[in-house]
């Protein structure tokens, strides 16, 4: 499971990086995969977040409930979550659901960056 994600800080910024594996991450592991990126955000006094999308193509309602999850968390700590490198089909899917109403959606992580530096 530590290896499905990576999570680089860049000042103020931490930046989670799926890798392809989320695409089939099972329910039985979405408590584990939720702790592993919940916790370093956790320790942030206002968590400027970047969900960078670019190594996954597709995902499905296990993942969302990890974006969710990651979300809530962020956003109780009084930060900012947003996405990047998002895939066509992955945009399908948050607009279906809506859920790209809630988060941003930048073309590259260096877009989304500049946003954030700002906040």
């Amino acid at each position: 499971m530590a290896d499905a994600f990576r999570i680089e800080r860049h000042g103020d910024v931490a930046i989670i990086i799926p890798a392809s594996e989320v695409e089939s991450l099972q329910w039985e592991l979405v408590e584990q995969a939720t702790e592993l990126v919940i916790a370093p955000i956790s320790e942030m006094d206002t968590p400027l977040v970047i969900v960078d999308l670019s190594e996954v193509e597709f995902f499905g309602s296990v993942f969302l409930s990890l974006l969710l999850r990651t979300w809530k968390s962020v956003f109780q700590h009084g930060g900012t979550m947003v996405l990047c490198g998002v895939s066509e089909r992955a945009k399908e899917l948050l607009k279906l659901t809506a859920l790209d109403t809630l988060w941003a959606i930048y073309e590259t992580r260096e877009e989304a960056m500049e946003v954030l530096a700002t906040e």
